[in-house]
């Protein structure tokens, strides 16, 4: 291995622990959150498609992602390990059996559909993800509870407020 294949091996390791990427493959519909800077504010904008292909070139790894935006196909490629991406939600894993699906530039309305995968795999996925974010979520919530922060409209909450008024 020379030196380049070596320093992009590393700043993809660190890359990949950074912003971990959720498993993804051409067929699935995605939501990819992307970083758009307006002026002097930054704000986040989803883009919802379907992955038609995947390039797979070490650092230099990008996707494509096809939507249908007022009757006209868009289609947008994104670097995998770009910073501009805030983050890749996958929607609905689909059934192809290609990995280009370049065909879909020709296709529009049903005939563009793409049947869901519904085999053990994209449900252990599937299931994996859901209990992560459960996880996190129990876990944001345990903090919230430790640092006395409330959000709703539970009993104590309306409790809290009445005593501030009455102050």
């Amino acid at each position: 291995m020379n030196m380049i294949e070596k320093l992009e091996n590393k700043q993809l390791k660190k890359l990949a622990r950074d912003n971990p990427l959720p498993d993804f493959a051409p067929g699935d519909t995605l939501r990819v959150n992307v970083k758009v800077v307006e002026g002097s504010r930054e704000r986040v904008q989803a883009y919802e498609g379907v992955c038609i292909g995947r390039k797979n070139k070490g650092i230099n790894s990008s996707f494509t992602v096809r939507k249908i935006s007022s009757g006209e196909g868009v289609e947008r490629v994104f670097p995998l390990y770009s910073p501009s991406i805030a983050g890749i939600d996958v929607i609905r894993r689909g059934d192809v059996r290609r990995a280009k699906l370049y065909y879909l530039r020709g296709r529009t309305g049903k005939r563009a559909r793409i049947s869901e995968k519904t085999d053990g795999f994209s449900r252990k996925l599937t299931a994996a993800e859901m209990a992560k974010a459960a996880e996190a979520k129990a876990k944001a919530k345990a903090e919230a509870k430790a640092s006395g922060k409330t959000r709703g409209k539970g009993k104590k909450a309306k409790a809290v407020t009445k005593e501030k008024a009455g102050k």
